[in-house]
């Protein structure tokens, strides 16, 4: 019989599940093992839900049905989520919250309409500024007395990008409910906490959002006691995660593989370097690659283990805008954007 992986779990109220990132090696997270970020319980859908509305600074309000949506010009895009605590446990000193491991990433096919086509439909003003969607999940944050929904707004470059949609379907099939269906915002290059869910409600103003997801949950805090210098989590660090060999392995001699996956949030991977001697010398991996702009890149190096001994794996990316995965983390109070050098430890005996 063979042996097939499973979610971590994170917490079950509300349901945070890490992905097998470590045991997944198709382009396309299958739906299952899909990481699940939640902030509020599932919300209780009704027929009301099928219907997305869009209001606010516009001349011309609008509600599109499903049914509508499936009908209008269509995009299809590959790429991960990655939500923006995804690697918190690694940070020293440590910070609350979901202490998510290397699983808060996964990838698939999204489909659905273009953001730019619907708000072409509804007239809106010169002087908007942002868009503000709302999914049905709600409930109670710790530090409010009043119910509130998940609310984020995008500026209205973003939100007007050609590949800025509103998705209904994931991997060729409708969303599953717990992501997002009906409908979910797909935001490439942006960190998921941008991506809502359940998305039932769009509207444009003339004016900075600043509901409590936008301006006090991700948002990078680099002091721990005050609020100075702070600013919003946004766009995907460049990032590499070793998949194989697990932390902490003992291995033979012999010739291993060391593989993984990266990404970035700007341009494309472009080099993918490994160490096995601490950081002093680096060694260039073998890159995957595949045709969608957004995907991730798949990479490895096949390692010659002569010595016994004990072994510390350093991988870090490169992408198309220089940028580097750093030594040493940026830590930040709510712990978002880790993407310091990726390691692993083993034995070799």
């Amino acid at each position: 019989m063979e042996n097939k992986p499973f979610l971590t779990t994170r917490s079950l109220q509300p349901e945070n599940q890490e992905s097998p990132i470590h045991f997944l090696s198709s382009w396309l997270t299958p739906d299952k093992y899909f990481y699940r970020r939640n902030h509020f319980s599932y919300p209780v859908l009704t027929s009301k839900h099928l219907w997305l509305q869009i209001s606010g600074n516009i001349s011309q309000p609008r509600f599109f049905h499903l049914y509508e949506m499936i009908s209008l010009p269509v995009k299809s895009l590959i790429l991960p989520l990655e939500c923006a605590g995804n690697k918190r446990a690694h940070f020293h000193p440590k910070v609350y919250g979901e202490q998510w491991e290397d699983g808060a990433i996964s990838q698939g096919k999204w489909t659905g309409v273009p953001l730019f086509y619907l708000l072409e439909q509804t007239g809106f003003s010169k002087n908007t500024k942002e868009i503000v969607f709302e999914g049905a999940d709600f409930g109670r944050k710790p530090n409010k007395d009043n119910m509130i929904p998940y609310r984020r707004s995008l500026p209205l470059e973003k939100a007007l990008h050609p590949d800025t949609i509103i998705a209904y379907q994931y991997n060729n099939k409708s969303l599953d409910y717990k992501h997002g269906y009906p409908f979910r915002l797909i935001v490439p290059n942006w960190y998921g906490m941008a991506s809502v869910k359940w998305l039932n409600k769009i509207e444009i103003i003339d004016h900075s959002f600043e509901g409590p997801f936008q301006t006090e949950d991700y948002v990078y805090y680099p002091h721990k006691n005050n609020d100075q210098e702070s600013y919003p989590v946004t766009t995907l660090h460049v990032n590499s995660i070793i998949q194989q060999p697990l932390p902490f392995t003992v291995l033979n001699t012999g010739i291993h593989k060391i593989k993984g996956i990266a990404w970035t949030g700007k341009g494309v991977v472009t080099e993918i370097e490994v160490s096995l001697n601490n950081g002093d010398t680096w060694k260039q991996a073998v890159l995957e690659r595949s045709n969608d702009p957004y995907a991730w890149t798949k990479w490895f190096l096949l390692w010659h283990a002569e010595k016994k001994g004990e072994y510390s794996i350093y991988v870090r990316a490169k992408d198309s805008h220089g940028r580097v995965q750093p030594l040493q983390p940026f830590w930040n109070r709510m712990g978002y954007g880790y993407n310091a050098v990726s390691k692993v430890n083993v034995k070799i005996e």
